[in-house]
């Protein structure tokens, strides 16, 4: 097996990733993604990856707490209950992962497409212009 013929492996293997990742859920929160705690106002939207984990682990003892209090189905914070936040804060941290996968596939699949030979790009581009033309 020569060279390009691995690459091509390589970018059918990062293909088919690609493809499995869009599979993944969109971001569709239960809350209205503004949290206020101790006086503190959080935008889900904005948070960067180690900020959500740790409003996630917060709240989640906050939720054992209420559980162990036997009060879960009343608490509420900003109006809405932490089981949501919670559901939503983990979301959007798989969201973050996707897209760091996205683009971690993305660029080793440039990566891969410039270690092909000369003639192998060539053939690849009249292949594209043919399949354009059916």
């Amino acid at each position: 097996m020569n060279n390009d013929e691995k690459i091509m492996e390589l970018k059918s293997q990062i293909k088919e990733k690609k493809a499995n990742l869009k599979k993944l859920k969109r971001f569709i929160p239960l809350t209205n993604c503004s949290l206020d705690i101790d006086g503190t106002r959080y935008n889900l939207q904005v948070l960067n990856e180690e900020q959500l984990i740790s409003l996630l682990v917060r709240l989640n003892s906050y939720r054992m707490s209420a559980e162990d209090l036997n009060m879960l189905q009343e608490y509420q914070i900003s109006g809405f209950k932490v089981e949501d936040w919670i559901t939503d804060i983990k979301l959007k941290i798989e969201i973050i992962a996707q897209r760091k996968e996205e683009n971690k596939l993305q660029e080793l699949e440039s990566k891969l497409h410039t270690l092909l030979s000369n003639d192998k790009k060539v053939e690849l581009e009249i292949d594209s212009i043919i399949e354009s033309l059916k």
